[in-house]
């Protein structure tokens, strides 16, 4: 039987698998979709809100990895924000579901931003 060596690692793959513009893309359609949303008939209607709804899960799903899986406590430490910010990112893809303005979601966007701005200072270490 062969020895396996143990390895550690500060995520659960290398790091390089993580990145906030997968709910930055997110966010974004979800901004387009309200841009749009005014010009389109009844049935596109309906059908925008069922992408908007599955977008903003998306966002928070891709917040929610990377909140659990990149930023470890020795990071949270260092930014103590963090949990803040994600929260309230978090909560805002909800708001985004909740409402027709194309407000609601460059809110989200500014905070997806914010927390990519960490997360690439991170990157520098």
């Amino acid at each position: 039987m062969k020895f396996i060596k143990p390895v550690y690692a500060h995520c659960d793959l290398p790091c390089g698998i993580y990145d906030p513009a997968q709910a930055l893309i997110e966010a974004k359609s979800l901004k387009a979709i309200l841009a749009k949303y005014d010009s389109l008939d009844d049935h596109n209607k309906t059908r925008a809100i069922i992408i908007k709804e599955e977008r903003a899960e998306l966002v928070k799903h891709h917040l929610m990895v990377l909140w659990a899986d990149y930023f470890k406590p020795e990071l949270i430490e260092k930014y103590p924000q963090l949990h803040d910010m994600f929260h309230k990112a978090i909560r805002q893809a909800s708001e985004v579901k909740h409402h027709l303005e194309e407000a609601e979601a460059d809110k989200l966007i500014e905070q997806i931003n914010a927390i990519s701005d960490i997360f690439f200072e991170t990157k520098k270490v």
